[in-house]
């Protein structure tokens, strides 16, 4: 803005966040690269007005990010409703690594078990192989930091659904970092070209 000469306030760019990132994340999605077969699943904490709330995510294990879901709370509904999202999205996955968190492996279990049964294939289905390690789970542990440095230096979130649509804007911008899409005519585009294309 300020290289074309315009003036605009922060509250401005604040509510076109809120506004377009949620759009330009469904655009995001329909580019998206597949992931590997291998995920690490985790959650983090986000503070918002002073309570905390939940950011369940996860990546491959080459660190692309296969999927996140922003929760008001810490509980099995939340952690099946987070990873059916992935399930549906990227299919399942051969092997998956989470933390010492019992209600994370109970809702693997559970959502496993559904697809399986729900599988119309001629092909039985192996169930996901689940290991709880809390140090082979480093690899996520560092990937949050990608999140805690954009969240840190903001004032705090006012809502949930404000929280929502700029965490869909963080996620989608480290995922177009990783070079997570595919653009047909331009295999490496920079920052701004991913935009471009996106909003095109």
């Amino acid at each position: 803005m300020a290289e074309r000469g315009l003036s605009v306030d922060h509250s401005t760019v604040h509510l076109w966040v809120v506004h377009f990132s949620p759009q330009l994340l469904e655009r995001f999605n329909r580019r998206k690269r597949s992931v590997t077969g291998k995920w690490h699943i985790d959650e983090t904490y986000i503070k918002v007005r002073g309570q905390w709330m939940y950011l369940y995510r996860a990546i491959d294990s080459v660190g692309d990010t296969v999927e996140f879901y922003f929760s008001a709370q810490r509980d099995l509904p939340a952690a099946k409703r987070f990873f059916r999202k992935a399930l549906d999205r990227h299919g399942r996955p051969d092997r998956v690594v989470i933390d010492g968190s019992q209600t994370n492996l109970e809702a693997i279990v559970s959502c496993d078990t559904t697809n399986r049964r729900q599988n119309r294939s001629w092909c039985r289905l192996k169930p996901i192989r689940i290991r709880q390690s809390q140090y082979l789970n480093n690899r996520i542990e560092q990937d949050h930091r990608r999140i805690k440095r954009r969240v840190r230096p903001m004032l705090g979130f006012k809502s949930f659904a404000s929280a929502s649509a700029l965490l869909d804007g963080i996620e989608m911008v480290a995922m177009m970092r990783k070079q997570q899409a595919r653009y047909a005519f331009n295999p490496n585009p920079s920052l701004a070209e991913q935009f471009e294309i996106l909003a095109a």
